[in-house]
């Protein structure tokens, strides 16, 4: 589904990591750095402080998929130029190539790492593992297990000072006795509105009432969920607590069985956020987006994968993507279960086949915006691309060249404002 896509470009030049005033700058022949089978790239490395070269030693790695060392070498000076081709028996292998720079000044400087990229044949890059021949019926089952479980909705109205907005706090109850916290806000007294729900990328926080209250004020119905299930407002200290005690390293538990991985109920979670919505007197019944980022990329493609009310979905950076990464060669997607505890690894990639969203995207029919760095080493593009590719709506693909998981993604933001509101008015 490659070829329809939009191809938005970040900047060729990125000062990836300054120390003082030395900056080390890579470079692609090509600015978008995507190439045919058989094309060599070529990177330029260099170490400047201001327009001043500074003087020490490069060495390099080259990786195929971000996992797999093909190359290596070093030089002396200022400047360096890398060359990679593939051999001639691997020229038609579409994939991710990965440039790791590291520079130590002579001297008593410090070392400055920085990366480069370049990826061939995007749109033919491939999944690494079938989608389970039961992953339909798991789901079906998991869906069916919500809905046995009352939504049991409560809210409650708090007064922001706004005399155009109208903002709630809810709560839901998820399967197995957990519960679902999130906060909704919508102009006051507005009727028959588009729908947009936001997840929540990873780590243990409150919830910031700007993510809902921007939308609202832009005349949308705005719902936005936490990820765990707990209360949305509560002092820093009560989440700071909640990450080094049981939520320490959440996305390892119970991920060596489908029945216990803490994404489970996380999903259905935003399974139930859209049926919320979509009982809501004041929802247009045309427009439901779902986005988010990295964590909440990945929930945003689970969501339109696992619930047909959804319209769209926007996705930067996702994670989740090509779990079983490695035995396609290539480096896996946060959270990466297979090196997170000592357990089966066998039992951990089977289990996480069904909670890749990889194995969701084939599921997605609706328009969808995905943002990847291709030098991001949390969600590494390869996996991404593999993703996207399994997708069987229109997309549209913002490769940023030089960007890493938090970075300059100015490029998916130039994109996202304008496909959200054509998403939710057309």
């Amino acid at each position: 589904m490659f070829f329809r896509t939009t191809l938005a470009l970040a900047a060729i030049f990125l000062p990836l990591v300054a120390l003082a005033e030395t900056k080390l700058q890579v470079t692609t022949d090509k600015p978008a750095a995507i190439y045919e089978p058989g094309e060599a790239v070529v990177w330029k490395v260099v170490a400047k402080d201001g327009e001043t070269l500074v003087p020490g030693k490069i060495t390099y790695t080259v990786k195929r998929g971000g996992l797999k060392e093909i190359a290596k070498g070093e030089a002396t000076g200022s400047e360096t130029t890398v060359r990679h081709q593939d051999p001639a028996d691997a020229a038609k292998a579409p994939g991710v190539v990965l440039l790791e720079v590291t520079f130590k000044p002579d001297g008593d400087g410090k070392e400055l790492k920085a990366s480069g990229a370049a990826v061939y044949s995007p749109e033919k890059i491939t999944r690494s593992t079938p989608v389970p021949a039961d992953f339909d019926e798991f789901w079906k089952t998991k869906i069916a297990e919500l809905d046995a479980v009352p939504m049991n909705v409560q809210v409650e109205k708090v007064d922001i000072g706004d005399a155009n907005i109208e903002y709630y706090k809810i709560t839901m109850d998820n399967i197995r006795g957990r519960k679902i916290y999130g906060q909704l806000a919508k102009p006051v007294g507005g009727e028959k509105l588009p729908a947009l729900l936001q997840v929540q990328w990873a780590g243990v926080y409150p919830l910031n009432r700007d993510w809902v209250l921007g939308p609202a004020r832009q005349g949308r119905l705005a719902f936005n969920i936490i990820a765990h299930g707990l209360p949305i407002d509560e002092p820093a200290k009560f989440y700071q607590e909640k990450a080094a005690k049981e939520l320490s390293d959440y996305p390892g538990q119970g991920n060596d069985d489908r029945e216990t991985s803490y994404f489970l109920p996380m999903f259905l979670s935003c399974r139930r956020a859209v049926d919320y919505l979509t009982q809501r007197p004041d929802w247009d019944k045309k427009h439901l987006v779902v986005q988010g980022g990295s964590q909440g990329g990945y929930q945003a493609i689970v969501t339109a994968g696992i619930h047909p009310a959804v319209t769209a979905f926007a996705a930067n950076v996702p994670a989740g993507c090509d779990h079983t990464g490695k035995q396609a060669g290539r480096a896996p997607g946060w959270p990466n279960w297979a090196s997170r505890q000592k357990k089966d690894v066998e039992k951990m990639l089977e289990t996480s086949r069904y909670f890749d969203a990889m194995n969701f995207a084939t599921r997605v029919k609706v328009p969808g915006l995905i943002g990847l760095g291709l030098i991001d080493p949390v969600c590494p593009a390869e996996g991404v691309l593999a993703t996207c590719n399994e997708l069987q709506g229109p997309e549209q693909i913002v490769i940023m060249p030089l960007a890493d998981h938090g970075g300059d993604h100015k490029a998916y933001y130039a994109k996202f404002g304008p496909f959200l509101d054509k998403q939710l008015k057309d």
